[in-house]
């Protein structure tokens, strides 16, 4: 077994409080697990996660490379998403986006778009 073993508990940890907290539940180490049941099982789930790639034999630094271009190419719809939550004043109230918030957030979106569609480019010619 690797040293990524290490991270599991860092990362099964983090990951339930991510899940948990989005979905409203109990959250929480101090907490007994019958009372934070879903908070525990994304525990459980994401340790079982862990250790199998670990016994997978999955090389860390290629599932980190990939890991980020999977988030690249995920950011920009995302950005798109929430540039356009933002400029409806009917959701946002009192808190939708000024014209320069939109103009620098609809320019940062283009830049992602155009950097992931570079990185995918770059990925499939370097693959080939």
């Amino acid at each position: 077994m690797g040293t990524g073993l290490l991270s599991i508990p860092v990362l099964a940890g983090s990951a339930a409080y991510a899940v948990g907290e989005t979905r409203g539940w109990k959250c929480g180490l101090d907490k007994k697990p019958w009372e934070a049941v879903g908070f525990y099982a994304v525990i459980g789930a994401a340790t079982l996660l862990g250790i199998g790639i670990d016994l997978a034999g999955i090389d860390p630094i290629k599932a980190l490379f990939w890991s980020a271009v999977i988030n690249g190419v995920i950011a920009v719809p995302m950005m798109v998403v929430m540039m356009l939550v933002v400029s409806r004043r009917d959701r946002m109230g009192g808190f939708t986006a000024g014209p320069w918030l939109k103009g620098f957030g609809w320019l940062a979106t283009a830049v992602m778009a155009l950097a992931a569609g570079a990185m995918l480019v770059g990925t499939a010619l370097g693959a080939t």
